[in-house]
């Protein structure tokens, strides 16, 4: 069995893990090379200059750990926003993208800290969009600051399996997730899935009314194409291919399918899927920190 999302050899410069799978192995980004890392390399430079003139800028300091986390450097993400949050203790940016960050190596709890912070800190203020650091194919940021703290709070409690709390965060996370199709489909996601787990089927067929094969996703159309799943209109086989499909593909695919099998009663199918998506490169995505999840709690 696949106990934890595939190790990627560390280089000697970097022998310290960036995480710890919940099997207890250490894990390494995986090395970047070529155009992308000197793209990112150069755009980390420009952030961590306009810290350097801005020492006190929030903003700055939310920008140099989104390109440290870009590059996988993910640890390093995490002291650039702790040392943030000791000027600006009142931002809940830093906050919300540390706790994510959590959550990409394993700390649920540090976690779930961090964004309930944020989302006090923003209780009753207008929501606000996040700018892209990786922008689309029609360069238009999709996302918002409170949709993305509830999202990922949500995720916080359903990866310790949480599924109770997970969805109160979910909930919360659907009243500022309407602003577009793309906010909508990725937190219809995990809150249909949650729905499944705690058997409330009824409520998680409701979630998939507004469903619909034509909706303005832009860069979300996994969880799209997930829900279509849900709903009947796509096959499992359709939303993943397991042959063809590539890390970033099983990553982001196969927990949403793995799941759907798990739910509908054929355990082994859910597994083998969990497995397989556990022993792929991309161990920082969500599907496979989940699948993790589920395969250390024996489902």
């Amino acid at each position: 069995m696949a106990a934890a999302c595939a190790l990627v050899t560390a280089h000697a410069q970097t022998p310290v893990p960036e995480a710890t799978s919940l099997f207890g192995q250490p894990l390494f980004s995986p090395p970047m090379a070529g155009a992308q890392k000197a793209r990112l390399e150069a755009d980390l430079a420009r952030a961590e200059a306009d810290l350097a003139a801005h020492p006190d800028s929030a903003e700055a300091a939310v920008w140099v750990g989104r390109r440290l986390a870009y590059l996988g450097r993910y640890r390093d993400a995490i002291a650039a926003y702790t040392k943030g949050i000791a000027i600006n203790p009142d931002d809940p940016r830093l906050y919300r993208h540390r706790g994510h960050r959590y959550i990409t190596v394993r700390e649920f709890d540090r976690a779930i800290i961090d964004l309930a912070k944020a989302a006090a800190l923003v209780k009753g203020k207008p929501d606000e969009v996040e700018p892209d650091g990786a922008p689309n194919a029609e360069n238009k940021p999709r996302s918002t600051l409170q949709s993305n703290i509830w999202y990922h709070l949500g995720l916080a409690y359903y990866l310790k399996g949480d599924f109770t709390s997970a969805l109160q965060m979910y909930r919360e996370g659907m009243k500022v997730s309407a602003v577009n199709d793309d906010m909508l489909v990725a937190t219809s996601d995990w809150l249909y899935m949650t729905l499944r787990r705690l058997g409330r089927d009824a409520e998680a067929k409701a979630v998939l009314e507004p469903i619909r094969e034509r909706m303005d996703v832009i860069e979300n159309e996994a969880y799209h194409q997930r829900l279509l799943m849900y709903k009947g209109l796509r096959t499992p086989e359709s939303v993943l291919n397991l042959n063809t499909a590539d890390d970033i593909q099983i990553a982001t695919q196969g927990y949403g399918v793995g799941n759907w099998y798990l739910v509908s009663g054929d355990v082994r199918k859910a597994r083998e899927i969990f497995e397989k998506v556990t022993s792929g490169r991309a161990w920082a995505a969500f599907g496979c920190i989940a699948a993790e999840a589920d395969l250390k709690r024996g489902f």
